[in-house]
């Protein structure tokens, strides 16, 4: 039976998805609470509701030495009791009130999303404050998620996709946290104590490395006084952040045997940064080359003309200490080696010759036709608004992005090619059983 309030938020949710899209853009306010804290606004007051995204800074990357897993362990025990509450009582508390609340951990942030009712906003607020101020850690409860997060450890070792994926960052990022599995080990996670765990929450969920934006029914003064009850009492500081790694993996071809009958591939080679006066031009160019779906190069060599794949792709992706251009793909064994090999020419080719006006067109098409269509509701605008602030951006940028897209020429496009785009520094992982290839690496 659906309780009356959470009928009101799957409707509240509903009707803001439908109404978003026809406004013609947002307005971004720029809050800084009593105490200090800063975060963007967009008011949003004919549905009441609220969405909430938080973001730290450094996520996993900030494991104390040895203690790899710690942060991932950490976050998934924020909603496993906090406060007076255990487990049980906290997830009662939480759904009693229509709220629902998120805690992700990754590489470059903690994430934590929280969505509310307006009637039930301050209450839902402080079942979150408990949770990042005051979680029980309780040892039931890190045994239980210790386990799920164990298990996830085994079954990625006969996943060949993770397979492929860890290897990869492995060989390109070594001893720093790039290049070992945020979720740790069986050996660093089963070495895990409480007191570890609340290290972890201390190294990362502090005020330092916060990032905050609001999205719904909520004045910018009302948000001021939520931050301040929300967020007061964490940790001034945190662990500091790790150094900067250049991506220097060299091209070459790594074979894992795995019994399989299809084999994984994950292939890439150096990126750019975010903040690169390039970066729009890259960013068309390898929207061309592995996005767009079924009108990228790859998709249409790989797949369409010779059906070697169901999907392939390649993207750019800049991280906080270092960036990649990477992409994958599966196939049968007895193809690896023909599908390798097209994705190399693909790469030679776009690097020497550029891309097409027509092509050049209908990627500024679909990449500022797309970009309205994230903005469909308070959740997805609020985490938007937090990765522009994580990325140095001003609140400007919501309006000024596809200025930036259409701006990009031909010239721009085919320079940052020959610049950006190395095929002899392509590098692939190969996880299964791949018949007449040769590791080189």
């Amino acid at each position: 039976m659906i309780r009356p309030a959470m009928r009101a938020f799957v409707a509240a949710l509903t009707l803001f998805t439908l109404v978003l899209p026809a406004q013609a853009e947002i307005e971004i306010q720029e809050v800084t609470s009593p105490g200090g804290i800063k975060a963007w606004l967009v008011e949003e007051p004919s549905i009441p509701f609220m969405a909430l995204e938080l973001r730290f800074r450094g996520g996993a990357s900030l494991d104390a030495p040895g203690k790899r897993g710690a942060t991932y362990l950490m976050t998934g025990l924020l909603e496993e009791g906090a406060g007076e509450m255990d487990a049980q009582a906290f997830s009662i508390a939480v759904e009693s009130l229509a709220a629902e609340f998120r805690f992700d951990a990754h590489n470059d942030a903690v994430s934590i999303s929280a969505k509310a009712l307006t009637e039930n906003r301050d209450e839902a607020m402080e079942l979150l404050r408990q949770a990042l101020v005051e979680p029980r850690f309780d040892e039931d409860a890190i045994e239980r998620v210790r386990g799920q997060v164990l298990s996830g450890i085994d079954a990625d070792t006969r996943d060949p996709d993770a397979i492929s994926a860890n290897t990869f960052y492995s060989l390109a990022f070594g001893d720093h946290p790039y290049g070992t599995s945020l979720e740790g080990t069986v050996e660093s996670v089963t070495a895990l104590t409480r007191d570890d765990l609340i290290e972890a929450r201390d190294r990362t969920l502090s005020r330092d490395h916060l990032y905050v934006a609001a999205v719904g029914d909520i004045t910018a003064e009302e948000l001021g006084d939520l931050l301040d009850r929300l967020l007061g009492e964490l940790p001034e500081t945190g662990a500091p952040r790790p150094e900067r790694i250049d991506y220097t993996l060299a091209g070459g071809t790594t074979v894992v045997d795995f019994d399989t009958p299809q084999s994984v591939v994950t292939f890439g080679q150096r990126g750019i940064t975010r903040h690169d006066p390039d970066f729009f031009p890259a960013y068309v160019l390898t929207h061309i080359l592995g996005g767009g779906g079924f009108s990228s190069r790859l998709m249409e060599e790989v797949r369409e003309k010779r059906g070697l794949t169901y999907g392939v792709g390649a993207y750019l992706y800049p991280m906080d200490y270092s960036e990649m251009l990477v992409g994958n793909v599966s196939t049968v064994n007895a193809r690896v080696g023909e599908t390798i090999s097209v994705i190399r020419d693909e790469w030679a080719k776009l690097a020497t010759e550029g891309v097409t006006e027509e092509e050049l067109e209908r990627a500024k098409t679909y990449l500022t036709g797309a970009y309205p269509l994230r903005f469909d509701g308070n959740g997805p605008i609020a985490n938007i608004l937090v990765g522009m602030q994580m990325d140095d951006l001003t609140p400007e940028y919501v309006v000024t992005r596809n200025d930036k897209i259409r701006a990009v020429t031909l010239e721009d496009v085919r320079r940052v090619a020959s610049e950006l785009i190395d095929p002899d520094g392509l590098h692939f992982i190969v996880v299964g059983q791949p018949e007449g290839l040769d590791a080189s690496n």
